[in-house]
């Protein structure tokens, strides 16, 4: 009975999301969109395979997949008209597309390669299909950017989850230890707690190391005196979480005591500041008007935050030059950072979700610095 309800639930959830698709669809001008992007497939069809290709027009909602995925499709999608595909994109969608009628079709030109659309356009020449290929970007993930409840609470699961194994993995991160031996046993903790595998590599950086932003896991021994920037996420039912923190091993010098202090302040005030309907931009001006007054701006290279959701990083994008708009129910991070070359960093991330105008933190792990 329960998973009756849950699975008439997500029909529900989907015919709602087809419904303002259709409407964005209409409003582009199109006849129909071609959606690849796996995230998208996921997020109307219910699709979970690694390929497919999703038709949708205001009468029709096709997922045409290769023989890999019938079987799963159907069970995945229902609703959905299944249509097996054979060879290419470019060898079965011109004639597809003829049955319909349809004179212009919107590709997502953020995920077809320039010689696939390339290829899609001779093919529809060269069979006399009157057909228009029309590039569009975001339209999906705009719908995406506003998470309903359900969306929320599997996001949420996996926040708590993610503080859960930090917590455990704050006796981990010890003298004598490597980067990746550390990377790797958080990983273990999450699987174990319950996690889809990760989102995304974990980062554990030490030393001069803390100072990439984006730095991979090295043979290098976690030692006494210095920082340790770890970067972690889990997967709940395909939603995303995404967390920083950073330790000092030992007692803390003045330095990385002030940077630390810093970085805790920018994130707080954005935190406080943001509200419903302002730009993304400033809500990162927020932060970063906090480290350039202490006088570590140009050691803040990159945005304060960005959507989490099915993906790690969607829509809305927090940054100097973001043209988003934050609206209630969206879910993002607020992750400022100092990074100081030959030294090491400081990144504090946590999640908000806007809610009544005001962003409301769902991360509670803890801040402290020294282990």
């Amino acid at each position: 009975m329960t998973n009756r309800l849950a699975e008439g639930t997500r029909r529900k959830s989907r015919i709602k999301r087809l419904q303002k698709l259709r409407t964005a669809i209409a409003e582009k001008g199109l006849d129909a969109l071609l959606i690849s992007q796996p995230e998208n497939l996921r997020y109307l069809s219910g699709f979970t395979g690694s390929s497919g290709w999703l038709l949708i027009s205001e009468q029709s909602a096709i997922l045409a997949i290769d023989f890999r995925y019938v079987e799963q499709a159907k069970g995945e999608s229902p609703g959905f008209e299944i249509t097996q595909t054979k060879q290419q994109l470019r060898d079965w969608l011109p004639g597809l597309v003829s049955d319909f009628g349809w004179y212009k079709l919107g590709l997502e030109a953020n995920f077809i390669s320039y010689e696939g659309y390339h290829r899609l356009s001779e093919a529809i020449k060269t069979k006399q299909v009157n057909l228009e290929l029309v590039p569009t970007t975001g339209i999906v993930e705009q719908l995406r950017s506003i998470k309903e409840p359900g969306e929320l609470g599997f996001i949420t699961k996996a926040i708590e989850l993610t503080d859960a194994a930090f917590e455990q993995a704050r006796a981990i991160i010890r003298p004598g230890i490597t980067e990746k031996e550390a990377a790797w046993e958080i990983e273990k903790i999450l699987r174990q707690e319950g996690s889809e595998g990760i989102p995304f590599e974990i980062i554990v950086a030490s030393g001069s190391n803390a100072a990439l932003p984006h730095a991979r896991p090295t043979e290098k021994t976690i030692c006494s005196g210095e920082p340790v920037l770890i970067d972690m996420g889990a997967r709940i039912n395909g939603y995303c979480s995404d967390f920083s923190r950073t330790l000092f091993l030992g007692k803390a010098d003045k330095t990385f005591r002030e940077i630390y202090s810093i970085v805790l302040k920018a994130q707080a005030t954005a935190i406080e500041r943001i509200e419903s309907g302002m730009d993304a931009s400033q809500a990162d001006r927020f932060a970063r008007s906090v480290v350039e007054q202490a006088g570590y701006g140009d050691a803040f290279g990159h945005g304060l935050g960005h959507g989490v959701g099915l993906a790690v990083h969607e829509s809305p994008s927090l940054g100097p030059s973001s043209t988003d708009s934050l609206t209630d129910g969206m879910v993002f991070t607020i992750e400022p950072g100092i990074y100081l070359a030959g030294q090491g960093g400081v990144r504090i991330e946590d999640m908000v979700v806007l809610k009544n105008g005001k962003a409301k933190v769902l991360t509670k792990a803890k801040k402290d610095l020294l282990l």
